[in-house]
């Protein structure tokens, strides 16, 4: 029998490549490889080498640990840093420019869900390791005008010094916004993610991506396929029982109110 737990929710703190959108295989991948053919560098990252890369988080991590697979004394050499900064300042801008043109779009439910949100009184924010341009430039791009304030607190980038798996970026993001982790639901794709909301005390929806599909995430509180919509409902489990629909704010609340 299910217990239920007295720290009504009051806000929903969303992860972004993979959990607001598809954006890693058609956007973060593609900006990757052209800044790195602008650069002279002959690295090609094709799709399934791009998914074994995505274990390591953050794009300039992702590239140092892509280097030093490939060429060791290259990777630690002095000026490595600046050249993976270059690469990162390039690949920001390509996927910029990637996401205005429409490349990536919100997953199902995704828009339905925040809008619903805002006027149910939830508080929204972000947690995620992808840069602030890389947000702000999917939130305009998929949702116009309506993105601006949309989100309260946007924890992005190397605000702190730790990307996931490390809870840092989530307990940030509490303490800006002065809540605790009961009052709040995360919203992940990645087994990183997950671990990191978990150590933040966060519970969470799982909504995995391309890349995370076969992962495990025995630790989600819900594990759904997408957000659904009214006539594309989602699939999966909550708090271990079979569920299906759109998700709501109703919904959430009363997926908050229990504990295992």
């Amino acid at each position: 029998m299910a217990a239920y737990s007295d720290a009504p929710l009051r806000a929903l703190i969303f992860d972004v490549d993979g959990t607001l959108a598809e954006t890693e295989r058609d956007g973060h991948r593609v900006a990757f490889n052209r800044a790195f053919a602008e650069l002279g560098l002959d690295w090609n990252w094709d799709e399934a080498l791009y998914g074994r890369l995505l274990e390591v988080t953050g794009g300039k991590e992702r590239m140092l640990h892509y280097w030093r697979g490939i060429d060791a004394a290259g990777a630690d050499a002095a000026d490595a840093g600046a050249l993976v900064a270059e690469l990162h300042r390039r690949k920001t801008r390509h996927y910029v420019d990637l996401v205005e043109s429409g490349a990536v779009a919100l997953r199902p439910g995704v828009r339905r869900l925040l809008e619903q949100a805002r006027e149910a009184g939830l508080r929204l924010a972000v947690a995620t390791t992808t840069t602030p341009d890389n947000v702000h430039a999917l939130l305009r791009a998929a949702l116009g005008e309506a993105a601006e304030g949309l989100f309260e607190c946007i924890g992005a980038g190397d605000i702190v010094p730790r990307k996931k798996p490390d809870p840092g970026i989530y307990l940030w993001v509490l303490e800006q916004m002065n809540l605790s982790p009961g009052q709040c639901l995360a919203f992940e794709d990645s087994p990183a993610g997950l671990r990191a909301a978990r150590g933040a005390g966060l519970r969470a929806v799982v909504t995995p991506g391309v890349y995370t599909s076969g992962e495990c995430f025995d630790e989600a509180w819900a594990l759904l396929d997408h957000l659904g919509e009214p006539e594309q409902p989602a699939q999966g489990r909550v708090a271990g029982l079979r569920w299906s629909g759109a998700v709501d704010p109703a919904a959430l609340r009363a997926w908050a109110a229990q504990r295992a």
